[in-house]
């Protein structure tokens, strides 16, 4: 295992420049059927499938700096995830092995066997939770700022530091309430997510957030949302993984992550080298947090260029 700490040359003023062309030529809007539900989908380019998985609150638009650079060289296909933007959104599914699913009927749909793939907080833990599962659908794994769903329990029940970090996900359990919380000043929680938390200040501006909170609007986003969390605490989830060793990770992984990450403790990168029994990276991105692939784009497509190409 390599591991390098990286303090890209990114910027307010590069990310002014990325963020006024990102609506590039080339990109096709296309919904997919898969696993009994349809998902949004935003592709270009040519070549072996990149599929890059978004996180939580966010939509195929997070990875905007990402797609036309990957695109020179790959076929990218970005979904909103189950129950996000303007995929569907189905009661249940919320569940790993669900949308897990999900992502394999999306290499089907596209005429392949496998994909790289590249995940981003719950996309990450959707895409570490491939790979254990289904090795055979993958040919490379990226994962930012994202660990998997296990490790991340684990360091919750003991760790405070996690915990305090993860208050949020315990709120969420309550059926309803966060819901109408959040409902009520949408707005703002939105922005305080991405500008408040966001150690590159540069990279969220006021439009940026306005296009979240109207993902974030639409009729059964926002509990859709709220179910990953609620699904990964599910009883049925503690009593499947209670007491079973983690399956170890047999393709080749880079896990780039932003230091300054108020969300995710870095106790939860520590051995991974334990976990992946593969060629293995980890990169620190220096003065960089939890939202990597737009407050560090420049690195970010740097990193998976040379780790997808290789």
């Amino acid at each position: 295992m390599k591991m390098k700490m990286i303090d890209g040359p990114d910027g307010a003023e590069a990310m002014t420049a990325l963020s006024d062309g990102w609506q590039a030529n080339g990109w096709q809007h296309h919904f997919v059927e898969t696993n009994q539900i349809r998902l949004h989908c935003v592709t270009q380019g040519e070549g072996d499938l990149v599929i890059l998985l978004h996180g939580f609150p966010e939509f195929w638009y997070s990875w905007r700096f990402q797609i036309p650079a990957l695109a020179r060289y790959f076929k990218v296909v970005v979904p909103d995830l189950r129950g996000y933007n303007d995929s569907d959104k189905p009661a249940s599914g919320y569940n790993l092995d669900t949308l897990c699913a999900d992502v394999q009927g999306l290499i089907d749909s596209f005429g392949y066997a496998r994909a790289h793939i590249v995940g981003h907080d719950w996309g990450g833990a959707i895409a570490w939770h491939l790979a254990q599962t289904f090795p055979q659908s993958l040919n490379r794994l990226a994962i930012l700022n994202a660990a998997p769903a296990q490790r991340l329990i684990q360091e919750m029940t003991s760790n405070f530091d996690q915990l305090r970090r993860s208050w949020y996900v315990i709120a969420f359990q309550v059926p309803g309430i966060p819901e109408w919380l959040i409902q009520q000043n949408l707005k703002e929680f939105v922005k305080t997510l991405f500008q408040g938390q966001a150690i590159r200040k540069g990279a969220f501006s006021t439009d940026n957030t306005e296009i979240y909170r109207r993902a974030l609007e639409k009729p059964g986003a926002l509990s859709a949302a709220l179910n990953y969390y609620r699904q990964m605490f599910s009883p049925w989830q503690w009593f499947k993984d209670f007491g079973r060793p983690p399956t170890p990770i047999t393709v080749p992984t880079l896990v780039l992550w932003g230091e300054e990450d108020p969300f995710l403790s870095q106790t939860l990168i520590r051995n991974l080298d334990q976990l992946i029994h593969a060629p293995y990276e980890l990169k620190l991105i220096a003065h960089c947090g939890h939202w990597l692939q737009q407050e560090a784009p420049q690195t970010v497509n740097r990193e998976l260029l040379a780790f997808l190409r290789n």
